[in-house]
């Protein structure tokens, strides 16, 4: 019973591609890279999904585009370049870590020192600050407020 149980949690759980069968390269070789390419695109009607798993049809094209590319001679990184160029690098699953994407890679954990040294600071000067000390009220304020109470 468990086995069974078992079993069909991973079934369940195994990744289901959406690769049409029409799509599917004859060189076994070259569709191992056309899959290695395209787990590494991101669909761009699905968002975090890889073109290798989504049914979107621009997802479609995008294999298929990858795989015409291959077919041509292209290396895996001048097919995937070639996508880049005409879609962008929103494209890519795991974008490069250069450039201008230095700086948003970089900026969350910048952010979160910078943020823990302001409350840093902030603490110390808290923890250093005169402490006011309460004082009772002068006789004026005294008066003054016996006459407000009276009325």
């Amino acid at each position: 019973m468990i086995k069974r149980l078992l079993m069909i949690l991973l079934l369940v759980a195994a990744p289901v591609w959406a690769v049409q069968p029409d799509e599917v390269l004859d060189d076994p070789v070259l569709e191992e890279r056309a899959r290695e390419v395209s787990k590494d695109l991101r669909c761009l009607v699905c968002r975090n999904e890889s073109i290798d798993e989504s049914n979107a049809d621009l997802a479609r094209e995008l294999r298929i585009l990858v795989r015409e590319r291959l077919v041509a001679g292209d290396s895996n990184s001048e097919a995937i370049a070639y996508i880049v160029d005409r879609y962008g690098e929103y494209v890519l699953l795991r974008p490069q870590r250069t450039g201008s994407n230095l700086l948003l890679w970089l900026a969350g954990p910048v952010m979160l020192l910078i943020a823990l040294a302001m409350a840093l600071v902030y603490l110390r000067r808290r923890s250093v600050a005169p402490v006011a000390v309460e004082q009772g009220l002068s006789d004026e304020e005294k008066t003054r407020l016996s006459k407000i109470l009276d009325e």
